[in-house]
């Protein structure tokens, strides 16, 4: 069943569907507005609304209920409360290991996998000494189907979908270990029928005495998605989650991953499936351990490995792909601030007081419709920096750092940018590290990160990866659409 543009509609959520206000919405006006969600923007409840809110949480019971948690989760402004929702049996899950080699992390990983699953299939990719993977998945009563070639992990996911005769599917690397409550808390968001895709969190784990990498790897991973839930969706907060350890519908999944694709291929199934109106969640309650990298080399390489998949993506996704996406006028901020004049913070003083009266004049049905559009357009300025920062010091350091040779303003303003990141960083994530490692492992994750981007764009002769992406002029203000009747207000 498809809805009127040809993408997959399911049921509603049913009855007993419980979702509850995120901890990043901002509730005003004594619970009457909402600011925030996956785009930032005002939305203010209709009494009818407001009655079904109760202590910022919403049971589905009847219609109006059930639309409003709808437009709640598909906004951002509420999540899902797993706890809350129903308990999937094991018995409708299939657990699936793609392995090359690395036979002792596989028989520890399968240690941490629940008994109670339907079924674990092991798929040796081609591994150099398949006899070790054999040993272990025998040892461990699991089923194994062997790839006589190294065909590639989203190939070896693909054989263990297939092979699975459960409603759903887990697919779990060999470098992790799953949390107690990992696997049950993930299957319980499956109570959402639009639900194709839920990840937990990937925290970090260090076998061995720790180093200067792995300490930042605890507070920084690029698989560490932060603590708060949210939905997955392109060009927000949480846009994509790592494939490491997740669940998903094998009715909604289709052909699984794409076997051509050896570098982003998470990305590019979490936007297929966001493409189809398939819903993808993150949920940091749950968790996986994933063991760090120790060795510099290998370190550097998978931070290289994984810029190497942008351009790959901006070739299928053009629409997602952007290293920062900004509304006009946040581009005008940032060309001020970089022009390093005496016209630079009137321009960008006057630009935020504009902006900002715009806003308020659009939300006048919010009590304090300026303070409100302050707060927005303040929080606008910090992600401006924030995104200009990461272009000059991560995607665009090559370029930034050929033009800085010939201008002193930009060697300035890449000194700046450069210690300015590390130093917020630093300040956020209060790592067990001291400022100064910090500040050089923060230098070469962009810098290895930023040389994938570019290696990948050279070499398919394409700047898309690279060319930033540009929104209307300003904060949303209002209710995006699905808009529910009856149950909030513009």
């Amino acid at each position: 069943m498809t809805d009127g543009e040809g993408r997959a509609s399911s049921p509603g959520l049913p009855d007993g569907f419980t979702v509850r206000i995120g901890r990043q919405t901002q509730v005003v006006d004594d619970g009457d507005v909402l600011i925030g969600g996956t785009s930032a923007r005002v939305v203010r409840l209709t009494r009818q609304a407001r009655s079904i809110v109760s202590a910022g949480t919403v049971v589905v019971r009847d219609a109006a209920s059930r639309t409003l948690a709808e437009y709640l989760l598909d906004t951002g402004f509420a999540h899902p409360v797993p706890h809350a929702l129903p308990e999937i049996g094991f018995d409708r899950l299939t657990v699936v290991i793609p392995a090359k080699d690395r036979a002792v992390l596989l028989a520890r990983l399968l240690r941490s996998i629940p008994d109670e699953v339907a079924e674990v299939i092991v798929v040796d990719d081609g591994s150099d000494d398949p006899e070790a993977i054999a040993r272990v998945a025998d040892s461990a009563g699991v089923r194994l189907i062997v790839h006589p070639q190294n065909l590639g992990v989203s190939a070896a996911r693909n054989s263990g979908m297939r092979a699975a005769a459960t409603e759903f599917v887990a697919f779990v690397d060999t470098d992790v270990v799953v949390d107690a409550d990992c696997l049950s808390l993930l299957l319980r968001h499956f109570a959402d029928p639009r639900l194709a895709l839920a990840a937990p969190r990937v925290v970090g784990m260090t076998e061995g005495p720790p180093t200067w990498i792995t300490r930042y790897e605890d507070a920084r991973s690029s698989l560490d998605l932060g603590v708060d839930s949210a939905p997955v969706v392109p060009r927000t907060r949480v846009a994509w989650v790592p494939t490491t350890c997740v669940v998903g519908r094998v009715e909604l999944l289709g052909d699984g991953f794409d076997e051509t694709t050896h570098a982003g291929e998470d990305v590019d199934l979490v936007w297929r499936l966001h493409a189809a109106g398939h819903r993808v969640r993150y949920e940091p309650a749950a968790a996986v351990r994933h063991e760090h990298r120790t060795r510099a080399s290998r370190w550097l390489g998978r931070k290289f490995f994984y810029g190497t998949g942008a351009q790959p993506l901006a070739a299928r996704h053009p629409e997602n792909i952007a290293p920062v996406v900004l509304a006009p006028w946040s581009a005008l901020v940032l060309g001020a601030a970089l022009a390093q004049r005496r016209w630079s913070l009137p321009v960008i003083v006057g630009t935020a007081a504009f902006v900002s009266w715009r806003i308020a004049r659009r939300i006048g049905h919010v009590r304090h419709p300026y303070r409100v559009s302050v707060r927005l357009v303040a929080g606008a300025l910090v992600s401006t920096a924030a995104q200009g920062i990461a272009l000059f010091v991560r995607h665009w350091w090559p370029l930034a750092v050929v033009a800085a040779v010939f201008s002193g303003r930009l060697r300035r303003a890449l000194v700046v940018a450069a210690v300015a990141d590390a130093a917020w960083e630093y300040v956020r994530l209060r790592p067990h590290l001291d400022p100064v490692r910090f500040a050089v492992a923060k230098r070469l994750d962009d810098l290895a990160y930023g040389a994938g981007v570019w290696w990948s764009s050279l070499r398919a002769a394409s700047v898309r990866a690279l060319l930033p992406a540009f929104v209307r002029t300003a904060p949303r203000p209002r209710g995006a659409r699905p808009q529910p009747p009856d149950a909030t207000r513009r």
